[in-house]
């Protein structure tokens, strides 16, 4: 009776948690879109849809953003290699992240966790390692976002002293980052923790979590020790530099976007297109679909600092999300049938084989 209690539960927690992973990125997603149109004029934005965009640009935008996902499963490839996991093609590499961008768009983050299964169906290897590597792989973009933060901060500064004066959000970010009392806790926190492990360490429970702490560690360590290095850099400033691309194409695609690129002290657009992009990276901390609300609305705000209107912000962000959103989607239709296909292929290969044999 016990156990059937305790079973009831679990389940019951387990749908907690689903429900929550799916419903809370939705209503997350869903109130700052609805907050959003709150704040522009819909009639203006239907009529910047329908006869001020220049669609040619849009459509540029969506092979570049799949030329940055193949960057990235080729530059992902080279830390698997380096943490002992047998080379895969390119294309698979490739597959990888086009269909953990496209679960994205269901549920935030489980296409992180899909693509590190993926490997360990098609490469023996144990999960917590491609973990490290997928760990690996995100903190070389946090060291690069930093880096944008730091030229932003020094080529936008106007800009960027604007939005902390302004919006609210800004003054928030002002006040906790420099709140003694936050950073104690958080070091606090951090010391309890290591105690904890320190005294629990014969623990079998703390033996396996710190087993696959290390097992992660060894897959993000290998960052600094792998063979490939030069390329590894290179394919980052490759998946960068497209991301960057994207938003700066876009600016030409409308009338609003183009002043920017041709108005005096802009740097050819380059600087308000750095602020956009910025503010959109910084966006994704905030758990959502694929992006939809957050990612729309840091950018328009973003727009705001350079004198675009709110409605305008918003049919850009808009409409750039979008098309990008229709080439996830596509790539990760092709995904599927490339793994359909690749797993139809394993089992003939299969069959060759006990075929021979029995012969």
């Amino acid at each position: 009776m016990e156990s059937n209690a305790v079973s009831h539960k679990d389940n019951v927690r387990d749908l907690i948690e689903k429900v929550l992973r799916v419903v809370l990125p939705l209503a997350v997603s869903a109130g700052l879109v609805i907050w959003m149109f709150h704040k522009v004029d819909l009639a203006k934005v239907r009529d910047i849809l329908s006869h001020g965009v220049d669609y040619r640009y849009l459509v540029a935008m969506m092979f570049i953003t799949m030329l940055s996902y193949i960057c990235r499963g080729v530059r992902w490839g080279i830390q698997l290699r380096a943490a002992g996991i047998a080379r895969i093609s390119p294309v698979a590499e490739s597959v990888s992240i086009f269909s953990a961008y496209a679960l994205n768009l269901l549920v935030p983050y489980l296409g992180e966790c899909w693509r590190c299964v993926y490997i360990t169906r098609i490469r023996p290897c144990k999960l917590s390692t491609v973990v490290g590597t997928d760990f690996g792989d995100r903190i070389s973009d946090a060291v690069v976002v930093l880096l944008l933060l730091g030229l932003t901060l020094v080529v936008a500064h106007p800009e960027i002293d604007r939005f902390l004066d302004r919006y609210p959000i800004g003054e928030a970010i002002t006040r906790y980052t420099t709140d003694g009392m936050l950073w104690l806790w958080i070091i606090l926190g951090a010391v309890a923790l290591v105690a904890a492990d320190i005294m629990l360490r014969h623990t079998r429970f703390v033996q396996g979590i710190n087993m696959s702490l290390l097992r992660i560690w060894r897959g993000f360590a290998v960052l600094f020790h792998m063979r490939g290095t030069g390329m590894y850099i290179l394919l980052t400033i490759g998946i960068w530099g497209c991301y960057f691309l994207n938003m700066y194409v876009c600016f030409f695609a409308f009338p609003f976007t183009r002043e920017l690129i041709y108005g005096s002290g802009m740097a050819g657009g380059l600087i308000p297109a750095l602020v956009a992009f910025l503010f959109g990276s910084f966006s994704i901390a905030i758990p959502s679909n694929g992006g939809l609300g957050p990612w729309n609305i840091a950018v328009m705000f973003a727009l705001t600092l350079f004198g675009i209107n709110q409605s305008d912000g918003a049919a850009y962000s808009i409409m750039c999300w979008s098309f990008q959103t229709i080439m996830i989607i596509l790539l990760g239709i092709f995904s599927m049938f490339y793994i359909m296909f690749g797993k139809h292929r394993a089992g003939l290969k299969k069959i060759d084989r006990s075929v021979s044999q029995t012969s």
